[in-house]
């Protein structure tokens, strides 16, 4: 395969059970790099939340500072230049809609959380926002006047809960909203609210075009409901074998592994290597 940048989705994907990517990912995707094709990391996480698994493949060692510099964040809304520390794309949810977000989830005892680069901020801590705050590793930080604070504009709003509450959520949700959002559940106890026309495909898109590559050159690697752009618009999408089946079904290739068994690697080697 003719492979210019690969692009990767962290959680159950690049990531193992444990949060923690393989000697064997890393050398596959080493390897890539050094054959001067991008690797870039594309995560529903904030910035400061990727930037220790960019240290971990660890291409600027190698000499690869160029194929390693551009990161995606809150599933598509943000793209860094890490060589320059710049932000180079952000898109952002329109104030009114957060605000209406945030009165339906407290109408069902749900709460909302938005995010910075760095920062996760909501209402009040609840065994939600501690799981969101653990798995990102970022700072939370409780917010005196919440519905004030989100008279701003930002990347990403997230409803955490059980998943049964959210299910019904994410349906009114979409239907008041319409296409003025994009909404969707990461994992099953997140529902995730963005910004329309935004998610890690049309993110891809845009780098490719950015940097110029033909986006019938980049490969995606994902596994859930926030990869299915990325699946479907990358030059050529796969699925991990332990991902969703609707994602499987879009996807050009399934691996033969899964992600605690460095599938990515084994997948590379095979056809990309």
């Amino acid at each position: 395969m003719k492979t210019k940048l690969i692009a990767l989705d962290l959680d159950d994907t690049l990531l193992t059970s444990d949060r923690e990517i393989s000697d064997e990912n890393v050398a596959a995707l080493q390897e890539c790099a050094k054959n001067g094709c991008y690797i870039v990391l594309c995560s529903g996480r904030a910035e400061d939340a990727i930037i220790p698994f960019v240290k971990r493949l660890n291409l600027n060692a190698i000499g690869c500072s160029e194929q390693g510099k551009y990161i995606i964040a809150i599933n598509g809304c943000s793209i860094f230049d890490l060589n320059t520390n710049k932000q180079i794309f952000c898109k952002k949810v329109e104030s009114d809609i957060l605000l209406r977000v945030n009165e339906i989830a407290e109408s069902r005892g749900l709460k909302s959380e938005v995010y910075t680069p760095d920062t996760i901020y909501y209402e009040k801590e609840t065994k939600w926002t501690k799981l969101d705050v653990d798995l990102c590793g970022l700072k939370g930080v409780a917010v005196e006047n919440y519905s004030e604070f989100l008279k701003q504009e930002f990347t990403k709003m997230l409803v955490p809960g059980e998943p049964e509450e959210l299910q019904k959520l994410q349906k009114v949700l979409k239907e008041e909203f319409g296409d003025r959002a994009v909404i969707f559940t990461s994992k099953p106890y997140f529902l995730e609210i963005l910004p329309p026309n935004c998610g890690k495909g049309e993110a891809i898109t845009w780098l490719s075009n950015y940097i110029g590559i033909d986006v019938q050159d980049t490969m995606g690697f994902g596994d859930s409901m926030n990869d299915e752009s990325l699946i479907r618009l990358a030059g050529t999408g796969v699925c991990m074998s332990n991902g969703l089946d609707a994602i499987k079904q879009i996807a050009d290739f399934v691996t033969e592994k899964d992600n605690n068994n460095s599938g990515i690697a084994d997948f590379i080697w095979k056809n990309v290597l």
